[in-house]
């Protein structure tokens, strides 16, 4: 638990005294605003991840001292009681270890998922709205909020292409272990032979820009074009040109916008999706921890999967990055996946 957490609370301590020496500094705010900012919002991740240690740490001692009193006096009901709060603050210290591990600057920034359907035709498509759901329902039990903001139907069954927003605390921190392809073998519901199929989906994950990264577009380097939109959204959306499509051209990136009435909106979204794209493709420049991540995205098929999720002949969920492998599926599929992003990020920890 907490005594072998991952967290090392003496270099947090050490870094919160240099950072709070350098800010004490009345002209570097002057001299320096973006990175005080920065270094004022790490002192705040940092204080508050101290300060938790330390309760976590008296709450625990408490515990022990009780549970004693209670052995020694043979108090069976209150051996109970403590039990179920030890359990508790046990939940409570695996998801604040799960956050110390989240301390990139971008780890606290909303995130935007986009799903792409691989090989596999209408069976690709079907795993592209199972994931969606997948995601969805681990946003619902995390109280994030979600939006769809394009979305592209199958021609018989799925959906080909979606994207969302997903707001919420360290939303990209956790999501960014999603980032790479996703296998799925099952026996198909689309063949009547009832063969067993092998597809696959990719997953996208970028921060959010928010106003503290400066990212300018040049309105010469972008084609901004209207359409009427083809997914849901009601008789308004489907009979006028609201949605929007934004090519930049130096780099021949297209985002689009389809799900708000207003054209207006659909664009300031698409714009939004347009910078996070820049701005993760100049980190994938400069970061080469990134750069091989998103090597294995060059193709949505064999031998580039981060997860496989087998459905037939046996059930098992893979991730070949960390080696987890879980056997109940159902419960993945059903957004549980917090082990699966725990072991990620301790394998990211551990490659740096």
């Amino acid at each position: 638990m907490i005594y072998g957490s991952i967290f090392d609370l003496a270099k947090a301590e050490e870094r919160l005294k240099k950072i709070e020496k350098i800010l004490s500094k009345t002209d570097f705010w002057q001299n320096n605003h973006l990175e005080a900012t920065g270094l004022s919002q790490e002192r705040g991740f940092l204080s508050n991840q101290i300060d938790q240690w330390h309760r976590y740490k008296n709450e625990l001692e408490e515990l022990d001292i009780l549970t004693k009193v209670a052995q020694e006096e043979n108090d069976h009901d209150s051996l109970v009681d403590l039990g179920k709060d030890l359990l508790e603050l046990k939940r409570e210290i695996e998801r604040y270890e799960l956050q110390t591990l989240l301390g990139d600057k971008d780890d606290k920034r909303n995130a935007i998922v986009a799903i792409n359907a691989g090989a596999g035709g209408t069976e690709a498509q079907d795993w592209v709205e199972m994931l969606l759901r997948l995601y969805l329902k681990w946003t619902e039990s995390r109280k994030m909020k979600t939006q769809i903001v394009d979305q592209l139907p199958g021609d018989e069954a799925g959906i080909k292409n979606v994207t969302l927003t997903v707001s919420g605390p360290y939303a990209y921190g956790y999501l960014k272990s999603e980032d790479g392809i996703h296998r799925m073998v099952r026996i198909s519901p689309f063949d009547a032979s009832g063969r067993r199929h092998t597809s696959f989906a990719s997953v996208s994950v970028l921060p959010e820009i928010e106003d503290d990264i400066a990212i300018r577009i040049n309105e010469k380097d972008i084609r901004v074009e209207t359409f009427r939109a083809s997914g849901p959204g009601g008789q308004h959306v489907n009979k006028t040109s609201s949605a929007v499509r934004i090519t930049h051209l130096p780099t021949s990136i297209v985002v689009q916008c389809q799900n708000e009435k207003s054209q207006h909106r659909n664009k300031e979204l698409a714009l939004k999706i347009l910078k996070a794209r820049l701005y993760g493709l100049e980190k994938e420049k400069q970061n080469r921890e990134k750069q091989l991540r998103h090597q294995s995205q060059k193709n949505i098929a064999w031998g580039n999967q981060i997860r496989s999720y087998v459905f037939n002949p046996y059930q098992l969920v893979k991730d070949h990055r960390t080696n987890l492998e879980i056997g109940d599926i159902e419960r993945v599929m059903n957004g549980d996946i917090d082990i699966l992003i725990d072991a990620y990020l301790k394998w990211l920890q551990n490659q740096k």
